[in-house]
């Protein structure tokens, strides 16, 4: 009995799930792979960017030890000039700015001219390209310098023009003159250092500028106060720093079993090479020589405001600031360049578009960092340079602006990195023309003069200058075709290779002749 109602109570047919719990469960089951497949893509993702984050660390942090040893050098020749006295240091500081307008940036924009040939050709395995682009790049800048020297020269006459003391032109005149070794031994350094760059070789040249500091400090010492050479003997030093560095670098090439050699191959690989070069050589200089001669401009300006002596010499301590900082965003844009360059010529657009967005994320922190910096010794900074109270007054005032300009002025660096190692310099040259002569020069003298903002106003016109570029910059590399880039640098290397197989099939006729 109890059976047959237990069997009754049996349903004949087994329900039959709705259709909307069907599809409820599936939808739950493509959820949940949609949610892993996106874990597996943000985890491949993030360690492509840590892996991009070592290889940039690998390449910059000696380039930053670099950076800080040359500032380091120049912070110590301003010390001996400061010794000798007032007239000596203005001296100096003059013939520090006339060389950095009409020569160091020259030099240094020309030869940025072939990292994106070298970094390219390194991607691409290409060797022989870039020893002959180093050649080349060393037979530019020496040519470049015999106009420069005839500058340097006649130093005199023209500051005379512009209305400089003449009792400050005396030892301007005798630290010019003896900087024209460095002037020469420059032209080799640049192409060297981008040279060795693009080859992941850094560590040397750290190594080298290391020994050149530590011999700089007794061979200055030797010359300025044992000699009694005073002014001569603080320029002779530094271009004994820049020539020590030289030697020690050619040793490391002679001797070193993984280094490309620079002597290698043949020296004019024809018309073809010259004109890649100069055509990317001339707007890197001009992009360079713009942002420098910017600040010897308003450098000027100083003297046209209320009180000149503080404001230029506030505006000289501000500078020192700069430079420090500069060299953290100036490695970073080295790296960059080196790393973009890099991947196009291997054919690989995506690694050189993430390397470029994680360069750039970086950039940015590096901003925010140095301008907490700025603001954080506003009030001690200038004590290191001077005692006067307005000039320590300016220098407190302005430290908090020129950090707000480095937010912008970092990310606007590796910018210009990014468009060289994508051989794009024009670029940056318009963009620099751009924002610090058509905005930042107008907000400047705006803000000095009509509005009356005095030393600030002029720094405003820098925040100006630098908030423009920066988005310019970041608007410019939002638009770079990646693809497109690659397949040029895919063509040039092609090109290149061809051009070297046929000198040297002539070559081995002309032998056999």
């Amino acid at each position: 009995m109890d059976q047959t109602m237990k069997q009754d109570q049996v349903p004949l047919l087994k329900p039959i799930k709705s259709s909307q719990a069907n599809g409820d469960e599936q939808t739950n089951q493509v959820g949940t792979k949609r949610f892993a497949h996106a874990c597996q893509l943000s985890k491949r993702e993030l360690q492509m960017v840590c892996n991009e984050l070592f290889i940039l660390y690998e390449i910059v942090w000696p380039v930053v030890v670099t950076g800080l040893l040359l500032y380091s050098r120049n912070q110590v020749s301003m010390l001996f000039l400061g010794r000798l006295g007032t007239a000596q240091l203005a001296g100096g500081s003059i013939a520090n700015a006339f060389a950095n307008i009409t020569g160091y940036s020259v030099l240094k924009g020309l030869s940025a001219g072939m990292e994106p040939i070298c970094g390219q050709a390194y991607g691409a395995r290409q060797w022989p390209i870039l020893s002959q682009t180093v050649q080349k790049t060393i037979l530019l800048l020496l040519i470049a310098t015999i106009p420069i020297s005839l500058l340097w020269i006649y130093m005199e006459p023209i500051l005379l023009f512009f209305y400089q003391k003449p009792e400050i032109l005396t030892p301007a005149k005798e630290y010019i003159l003896f900087s024209l070794p460095d002037l020469f031994a420059q032209a080799f350094l640049h192409p060297v250092r981008i040279f060795l760059r693009t080859q992941n070789i850094t560590r040397p040249v750290s190594v080298c500028a290391t020994v050149g500091l530590v011999l700089h400090v007794p061979i200055s010492y030797f010359l300025v106060f044992y000699m009694g050479l005073g002014v001569k003997g603080v320029a002779l030093a530094s271009s004994l720093n820049t020539i020590n560095i030289n030697m020690g670098l050619i040793g490391y090439m002679i001797f070193s079993k993984s280094c490309l050699k620079p002597w290698n191959g043949s020296l004019v690989p024809g018309l073809k090479g010259w004109v890649r070069l100069i055509r990317l050589a001339i707007p890197s200089c001009i992009g360079v020589c713009l942002e420098w001669w910017w600040y010897e401009v308003m450098m000027v300006v100083c003297g046209w405001l209320a009180d000149p002596k503080a404001s230029v010499a506030s505006f000289g301590i501000l500078i020192q600031m700069t430079s420090l900082i500069y060299v953290f965003p100036s490695s970073l844009g080295l790296g960059l360049s080196t790393r973009v360059a890099h991947e196009l010529g291997a054919g690989q657009p995506t690694q050189a578009r993430l390397a470029s967005a994680v360069g750039i994320v970086v950039s940015m922190v590096c901003g925010i960092v140095s301008c907490l910096f700025a603001v954080s010794v506003k009030d001690v900074w200038g004590t290191m340079f001077n005692k006067d109270t307005s000039i320590l007054h300016l220098t407190a005032v302005a430290l908090p602006i020129i950090g707000m300009c480095e937010i912008g002025n970092s990310p606007q660096t590796v910018g210009c990195g990014v468009l060289r190692g994508s051989a794009k310099p024009t670029i940056g040259a318009h963009i620099n023309f751009a924002a610090f002569y058509l905005v930042g020069l107008p907000v400047s003298l705006l803000c000095a003069f009509p509005f009356k903002m005095g030393f600030v106003g002029l720094l405003m016109g820098l925040l100006a200058a630098q908030a423009s570029c920066a988005c310019f910059m970041l608007y410019a590399i939002y638009n770079i075709d990646w693809e497109a880039q690659a397949e040029k640098a895919r063509n040039f290397s092609e090109s290149s290779r061809e051009n070297s197989d046929l000198e040297a099939s002539l070559i081995v006729a002309e032998c056999k002749v």
